[in-house]
């Protein structure tokens, strides 16, 4: 039922291997019976982990989530990882493998559109507190022509939560004009207000600036360069029978499997700035790696340790704080971690899916799961939020006690 590895010193390459991440998933029925899993050879963990992994194989098998991969690290490598249970279980079960692709969901705002952005601040191509008009002038209509991207990007516009922009058939030049005219839902920079509605505006920003689709820009700029080589938009048909089932809708055809989840992504055939993202528990290792390394990875400067600095300190002076795309304490969306130091960062995704980084113990941690398969009822926000209390909790005790 299990699959886990560990390294030292570095990242296996992203192409063997990966994890699924999902987040309000159903388990109130017993799980088939287990079929053979793929898996490599297990090699030595950090003996440190050893009760942490143990816990998430405990939280599998007591139906927490149907899977979880999972991979915990510093600066230097990977530590110890593992990939446990199923990627699905209907119509018919299947094991999850390394390699799998997750949805994951709303890592997306982090690590496409987020990085990019940082990207391109630093080049010179758009500024934080550059006026969203400036770039989308339709923008600017209902009140909204002081809102920047710094207020997008920490979630202060005033633009509401979400908002049902799918159901009508709409596709992604619909759904960004209906942002357009949506009035503020409270004024520019009073609170700190999650927004999908603000991520999708600011994937429309970067795709204008870089002159290309999301999708071939963030390609371009932040996998391809970091060796990101399994994280994509829209996998093609022959990758979709290694992604993670999410939820069972029957108006969707049932099982969604190598589609967007979020309707919202859907209805923009699955690329926008708030979720779309497919990756592995490799590929997003790489991606803590850079951020622990202060902008570095394997010796390359990708971003500058300023940027990072900016990124992961309060941006907003309100009450729940933010970074640059990232959540910082204390913070309601902060994801159930109770040791990690008053300057970790962390990002969760609706799937199961999440990133927690804390550079005073140079320790990062990916979880994936596909908590929201077979239905995102029943509990599953519960299950997925104590799955990452014990595990995080476990990872840092262990990990803070070493010599």
């Amino acid at each position: 039922m299990r699959n886990s590895s560990s390294s030292s010193t570095q990242i296996v390459p992203s192409i063997d291997g990966a994890d699924p991440a999902v987040q309000t998933g159903s388990s109130s029925s017993a799980a088939p019976a287990a079929p053979a899993t793929p898996a490599e050879p297990p090699r030595p963990g950090d003996p440190s982990l050893t009760r942490a992994f143990a816990l998430l194989e405990e939280c599998v098998v007591a139906g927490l989530v149907p899977g979880a991969a999972a991979a915990v690290g510093t600066a230097a490598g990977v530590l110890q990882q593992a990939h446990v249970g199923y990627a699905q279980l209907a119509p018919e079960p299947h094991a999850l493998a390394a390699g799998d692709l997750f949805d994951v969901a709303s890592l997306t705002k982090i690590v496409a559109t987020t990085t990019l952005l940082l990207r391109y601040v630093e080049r010179g191509l758009l500024y934080l507190d550059q006026r969203v008009a400036s770039v989308l002038p339709a923008f600017g209509a209902a009140g909204k022509d002081d809102v920047t991207l710094r207020h997008l990007a920490t979630h202060t516009s005033g633009l509401a939560a979400w908002k049902d922009l799918h159901s009508r058939g709409a596709d992604r030049a619909a759904v960004l004009g209906a942002i357009c005219r949506e009035p503020l839902e409270r004024p520019v920079g009073s609170a700190v207000v999650y927004s999908d509605l603000g991520f999708i505006t600011l994937g429309a920003v970067l795709a204008e600036a870089g002159g290309a689709s999301l999708d071939v820009l963030a390609e371009r700029e932040v996998f391809a360069p970091l060796g990101m080589r399994r994280t994509l938009y829209c996998p093609l048909a022959g990758l979709r029978g290694r992604c993670v089932a999410t939820e069972v809708v029957p108006a969707r055809g049932g099982t969604i499997a190598g589609t967007v989840h979020d309707e919202n992504a859907a209805a923009q055939a699955g690329v926008s700035g708030h979720a779309g993202l497919f990756s592995t528990c490799d590929d997003l290792a790489r991606f803590c790696r850079l951020w622990l390394g202060h902008g570095s990875l394997d010796g390359r400067r990708f971003l500058s340790p300023a940027t990072i600095a900016a990124a992961t300190r309060d941006q907003t002076r309100l009450d729940r704080r933010r970074g640059l795309g990232w959540v910082l304490q204390p913070n309601p969306f902060w994801v159930p971690a109770d040791l990690c130091s008053p300057q970790a960062y962390s990002h969760t995704g609706f799937t199961g899916t999440s990133l927690l980084i804390d550079p005073t113990y140079d320790v990062f941690a990916v979880l994936l799961t596909n908590s929201v398969h077979p239905t995102r009822g029943d509990g599953s926000a519960d299950r997925i939020r104590t799955l990452r209390a014990r595990f995080h909790n476990a990872a840092w005790a262990a990990l803070t006690s070493r010599p």
